[in-house]
C-alpha cells in the first residue's frame, strides 16, 4: 500500500481487511458474518489494483474452493446467480497472470454465464429472490447489464468468440428496451442499480447511452455533491453515488464525479466503511456497513490514479 495513499482510500481498504472472515471471503455487511461470493469476487479486482495483491490472491483461492461443479457461484442463500458468477469472473481475470492455476475455474465460470444468455439475448438466472428489498420491490433486472463486460474481457483474454457473441446478444437485447437509461423514481432502479447499468454501458462502448442516463443523475445532484438515491427522494445511497462517479470518471467527466466523491468522504464512517444509505427515509440498508460501498469508492481512486 502506498505511503502517499489518500487517508479515505486507506481507511476503505482497512475496512475490507477488518471484515474478511478468517479463511473465508468478505462479509456481506458488518452485522452479518456471512461471506458474499459476489462481493468478494469483484473486491478481488479492486484489492489487486490498490496493491493488496496477496489478499486478492488469497480471496481468489477461497472463491475457487467454493465454486459449484457447474461453474457458478452462489448468493448467501446458497442459490447460484448469473450476476454473482460474473463478478467472480472479474476477480479471477485480475489475478490470472499471478495465478495461472485458476484458468480452469475462470473458464468454467465464463461457460456458465455465457450459457445463461439466451439466443435472443435475455440474461437468465436461477433466481431473483435475493434482489427483493425491504419495501417488497425487486431490484431491476436491467442490473444484469453488469454481467456482460467481464464476459467480453474474458473473450479477449482467451480469444474465445462465443463469450463475446453471448455478451453482444445480451447488449443488443438491453438496447431494445426503450426505458433502458431512465433514472426511474423508484427503489428498483436506485442509484446503486443505475450505477451498475451506466458503468456497464461505458465499458461496453456505449458512452452516448451512458451519458444520456448520467445527465439525469447530474440534474438532481445537490450543491454539496449528494445525489438522491432516485428522483423524488432526499436520501442518498452510498455505493450508488460512488458508481455514478465511477461512470463519470470513465467518461472523463470529472466535475460531478469529484463532487460526489468529496461528499462520500464527508460521510465515511470512522471504521472506513459506509452505511448503505443516509438521510430521512433512507430505505437501502441504512444501519449496515456494506462491503460493496468501499469497493466502488476505491475504484474511483483507481480509475483516476489518485491513490
Amino acid at each position: 500500500m502506498s505511503v502517499t495513499m489518500k487517508p479515505s482510500a486507506a481507511k476503505a481498504i482497512q475496512w475490507v481487511k477488518d471484515h474478511r472472515l478468517p479463511g473465508n471471503g468478505v462479509m456481506t455487511n458488518h452485522k452479518l458474518s456471512v461471506a458474499s461470493q459476489e462481493v468478494t469476487g469483484y473486491l478481488i479486482e479492486t484489492l489487486f489494483h490498490v496493491g493488496e495483491k496477496e489478499l486478492a490472491k488469497d480471496l481468489a483461492r477461497w472463491e475457487a474452493s467454493v465454486q459449484r461443479a457447474d461453474g457458478a457461484f452462489s448468493a448467501p442463500d446458497g442459490t447460484p446467480y448469473t450476476f454473482d458468477t460474473a463478478q467472480v469472473i472479474r476477480g479471477f481475470l485480475a489475478v490470472l497472470d499471478d495465478m495461472p492455476q485458476i484458468e480452469g475455474n475462470l473458464r468454467k465460470a465464463c461457460d456458465y454465464v455465457a450459457g445463461q444468455i439466451t439466443a435472443d439475448g435475455r440474461v437468465t438466472t436461477p433466481s431473483y429472490a435475493m434482489w427483493q428489498v425491504s419495501s417488497g420491490n425487486q431490484l431491476s433486472p436491467y442490473t444484469d447489464l453488469y454481467v456482460l463486460p467481464p464476459l467480453v474481457a474474458a473473450a479477449k483474454r482467451f480469444s474465445e468468440p462465443r463469450y463475446e457473441e453471448a455478451a453482444m446478444r445480451g447488449l443488443e437485447a438491453f438496447k431494445r428496451k426503450p426505458d433502458l437509461v431512465e433514472f426511474k423514481p423508484n427503489i428498483g432502479t436506485l442509484s446503486h442499480i443505475f450505477g451498475y447499468m451506466m458503468e456497464a454501458l461505458v465499458d461496453l462502448g456505449e458512452g452516448d447511452l451512458a451519458r444520456k442516463g448520467l445527465r439525469q443523475a447530474a440534474a438532481i445532484q445537490k450543491r454539496n455533491g449528494a445525489i438522491p438515491a432516485f428522483p423524488g427522494v432526499e436520501w442518498i445511497c452510498s455505493p450508488g453515488m460512488a458508481q455514478l462517479a465511477l461512470a463519470w470518471y470513465k467518461l472523463g467527466e470529472y466535475e460531478p464525479a469529484d463532487r460526489a466523491i468529496a461528499y462520500l468522504e464527508s460521510i465515511q464512517l470512522p471504521s472506513g466503511g459506509f452505511y448503505g444509505s443516509y438521510g430521512n427515509g433512507a430505505q437501502y440498508l441504512p444501519v449496515e456497513e456494506i462491503s460493496w460501498a468501499p469497493k466502488f469508492f476505491l475504484d474511483c481512486f483507481i480509475v483516476t490514479k489518485r491513490l
